[in-house]
């Protein structure tokens, strides 16, 4: 669609505008976001199918009254992340190939989750081995084919955020840094799927982080042009970006801010049916898919390190439950309450709004952290 109107500028002028990253974005915006009124009747047919979430019973009591709410509402925001790219991304860019077939096929591992789960009417699901070696499997070949592509040229150079890119940056061995970024992809894809626990409690971090790497993929790939008067004659003069703020500069990555803005728009559309008290919970397939396309956006733009504090809540959901694992198995105790740690807060009185919304502020401020590290180079 894009290329087809873009093609057609010299009979319409106007349609120069899809030219422009920044006007693609917002209409993925708005594309996703309009997807999201055929929510009233997708919970409609999951209540008809019984598609309910399956509570555990050593959780919270408060969750037990959630057992039956239609789930796998991932499947829309996938749906519509997935059209919106496609609609207003340039298709002839790979890395928004990249981007679409990591998160497609992590939904299709969260998809067989949620079935399973449902199926067997229990929250074991799909067990925990199988689902790593499954993501594992389908980012060892986006390493291989992201190496391969000649159009990209893609190099193993890690950079530190607060550090300029051209003061220190650290090369490593291309099949060190394979594993280092596939760990990145699957660790935050089930990061997001341990913190999506709570109503509302998931989606908009996911947003906030989807927003804060559309901005820095919109720095690092692209070059200002603007009308300079020189001797009475009109040139174009060009502004990098990536070079002003010390950061790695990369062709084509741009295209994957209509990415992040079909993630912000559909991520935006699901929480107003996913708010506190919910009407759909998104399930593996939305949590798993969600992690992995901002893992991949992590890697892609080279923000491997800086993503440690942009997705610094869901690495805090995920130690939670690391430490709580490792400490009652090696002394028999428990550190927290319940892991993830937003059930330990839970478990401690505040009301579950209370934690929803404080780990929404965390995520925010950490996201301002991030992007302040753009000018304290």
């Amino acid at each position: 669609m894009l290329m087809l109107l873009y093609e057609l500028r010299d009979y319409f002028a106007p349609f120069n505008v899809f030219r422009y990253v920044s006007f693609r974005v917002v209409m993925a915006m708005i594309t996703a976001l309009l997807m999201s009124f055929m929510y009233p009747k997708f919970i409609g047919k999951l209540l008809e199918k019984q598609v309910g979430q399956v509570v555990r019973d050593d959780g919270p009591q408060s969750h037990l009254k959630k057992r039956g709410t239609p789930t796998m509402g991932g499947s829309l925001i996938l749906l519509s992340l997935v059209v919106s790219t496609l609609l207003w991304a340039d298709l002839t860019n790979h890395y928004v190939w990249l981007f679409l077939s990591i998160t497609t096929f992590f939904g299709g591992v969260g998809f067989i989750d949620d079935y399973l789960k449902i199926k067997e009417k229990g929250s074991r699901g799909l067990p925990g081995r199988w689902k790593l070696i499954l993501q594992f499997i389908i980012t060892a070949i986006a390493m291989i084919v992201l190496f391969m592509d000649e159009s990209i040229h893609y190099n193993s150079e890690l950079y530190f955020p607060f550090v300029a890119a051209d003061k220190f940056t650290l090369m490593l061995p291309m099949v060190a840094y394979a594993l280092f970024a596939m760990v990145v992809i699957v660790g935050t894809s089930n990061a997001v799927n341990l913190t999506d626990g709570l109503d509302g409690l998931a989606i908009a971090p996911v947003a906030v982080a989807a927003a804060t790497y559309l901005i820095l993929c919109y720095v690092s790939g692209t070059v200002l042009q603007f009308p300079v008067d020189v001797d009475g004659k009109q040139i174009y003069a060009t502004f990098d970006l990536a070079s002003y703020l010390k950061i790695p500069h990369i062709n084509g990555i741009s295209e994957l801010c209509i990415g992040c803005g079909a993630i912000v728009g559909s991520g935006i559309g699901f929480l107003w049916f996913n708010s506190y008290p919910a009407q759909v919970f998104m399930g593996d397939l939305g949590s798993l898919s969600l992690g992995g396309a901002l893992g991949t956006l992590a890697v892609l733009s080279k923000n491997e390190l800086l993503s440690i504090i942009i997705c610094g809540l869901f690495l805090l959901e995920a130690i939670s439950v690391i430490t709580q694992t490792t400490s009652y198995k090696l002394t028999g105790k428990r550190v927290f309450k319940m892991a993830p740690i937003h059930h330990h807060f839970e478990l401690k009185g505040w009301a579950e709004p209370k934690v929803i919304v404080r780990f929404w502020i965390i995520s925010i401020l950490l996201a301002l952290v991030a992007l302040a590290s753009l000018k304290l180079r």
